[in-house]
C-alpha cells in the first residue's frame, strides 16, 4: 500500500525534528563550560566592595591612613546644647514627656532631673541625653 500524504509530511517533521535536535547538541558540546580551570570561575572583589575578574593583585592598591577610618557609631551633628519645649504630659508617678520646639519631638524625662517641681504645660529648657531606649531629658528648668 501507499503512504498517504499525512504520513508523508509527518515522517518530514519528524526527520527535520531530529536534525535540529542532533544540531543542538553540537552547539552545547562546542560552547561546553565545563572542564575550565578554577581561575576562570573565581571572582574576585575589588576595594570598593564590587565583584571583578582582576586579581587582587593586579587590582591598583588604595592608601588608607589610620586617621581616615572611624571606628564606632557616626559623630552626632553638633547641635546646640540646651533645647527649649512645653511639658505635654506628667504622670502621678513622676515621669513625663516634653515635646522639643525645635522638632517637635517628644522627650521622655523623670522629675529626678528637674531643677523644680514641673506641671503640665510649662515652658522648660533641658538637654537631650542618650538613653538606651531613645532621648531623654536632663537638666530641666523652667523658663518664666
Amino acid at each position: 500500500m501507499a503512504d498517504s500524504f499525512s504520513k508523508k509530511e509527518n515522517f518530514k517533521k519528524k526527520l527535520q525534528k531530529a536534525k535540529e535536535k542532533a544540531q543542538k547538541r553540537e552547539e552545547r558540546k562546542t560552547n561546553n563550560n565545563k572542564g575550565k580551570g578554577l581561575d576562570d570561575m573565581l571572582l574576585y572583589v575589588d576595594a570598593n566592595g564590587q565583584l571583578t575578574e582582576t586579581r587582587p593583585e593586579d587590582q591598583e592598591k588604595i592608601e588608607i591612613n589610620a586617621e581616615d577610618i572611624q571606628l564606632g557609631a557616626a559623630p552626632i551633628e553638633a547641635e546646640e546644647l540646651v533645647k527649649t519645649g512645653i511639658v505635654t504630659f506628667l504622670s502621678d508617678k513622676g515621669y513625663g514627656f516634653i515635646t522639643e520646639n525645635s522638632t517637635k519631638d517628644n522627650i521622655f524625662f523623670h522629675e529626678n532631673n528637674c531643677a523644680h517641681q514641673v506641671k503640665k504645660g510649662n515652658k522648660v529648657s533641658f538637654e537631650k541625653e542618650r538613653s538606651p531606649k531613645g532621648f531623654s531629658a536632663v537638666n530641666i528648668q523652667i523658663i518664666k
